[in-house]
């Protein structure tokens, strides 16, 4: 299917039409992004953590040191929603009232699995180091056995989601158009700079291509 199905929890109810359902602009949103938000509850106290994430068909994983609360939790097939969210400008009305902000975000409700196959952990790991620089796996070392089992990997399935995208310009009351207030948008980017080399360094080759012309 091209397109997830929407849910009584997932489907978008304020301003509907920006709701997307379609696999390609969730997987877009998903792939462009660094970070994510993990909410979860523990004890009646909900909490909500950043960390990094990778994607592989509907299937996004996450991972942390085994010691972690959160992966602890999650782990123990406790209700999770992950976020992630562009911000693609400021938009600037001639009103307080309209201002607004450019976004692209993704909503995922359901359940964490533990990923204990080995084979399907160390993938994991690859999709992570893969999804923060495309191409650097092969360059680096590999996880040791004992890194392998200090680290926790998690699955969590993409079924129960919707994402929600809002693009343009201001949308003001008619009257106010006669105002003299600029009016508009502040686009808004991510972009690397210099690559910076580690203080300790010791023999490193020059910086890779896929370093120097990284661009997300």
């Amino acid at each position: 299917m091209s397109e997830f199905e929407p849910t009584e929890r997932t489907r978008v109810k304020r301003l509907p039409k920006r709701a997307h359902y379609d696999r390609e602009t969730v997987y877009g949103i998903l792939d462009s992004a660094f970070v994510c938000h993990v909410g979860f509850n523990v004890d009646g106290q909900p909490y909500v953590i950043p960390t990094n994430y990778g994607r592989t068909g509907d299937t996004l994983y996450v991972h942390g040191s085994a010691a972690s609360r959160m992966l602890k939790t999650l782990s123990g097939g406790v209700p999770v929603c992950v976020t992630v969210t562009h911000v693609d400008g400021l938009v600037l009305a001639r009103s307080a009232f309209h201002h607004s902000v450019n976004y692209r975000s993704v909503i995922i409700l359901g359940n964490a699995r533990l990923v204990e196959e080995p084979a399907e952990k160390l993938e994991a790991l690859r999709l992570f180091t893969e999804h923060v620089i495309k191409g650097r796996w092969d360059d680096v070392r590999q996880p040791t056995e004992q890194e392998l089992k200090a680290t926790t990997v998690l699955a969590i399935p993409l079924e129960e989601v919707s994402a929600k995208v809002r693009s343009g310009g201001p949308l003001d009351d008619e009257a106010d158009y006669s105002l003299l207030v600029w009016a508009g948008v502040l686009p808004l980017e991510t972009v690397a700079k210099e690559p910076l080399p580690d203080a300790l360094r010791k023999n490193d080759p020059p910086v890779p291509d896929y370093l120097k012309n990284h661009r997300r």
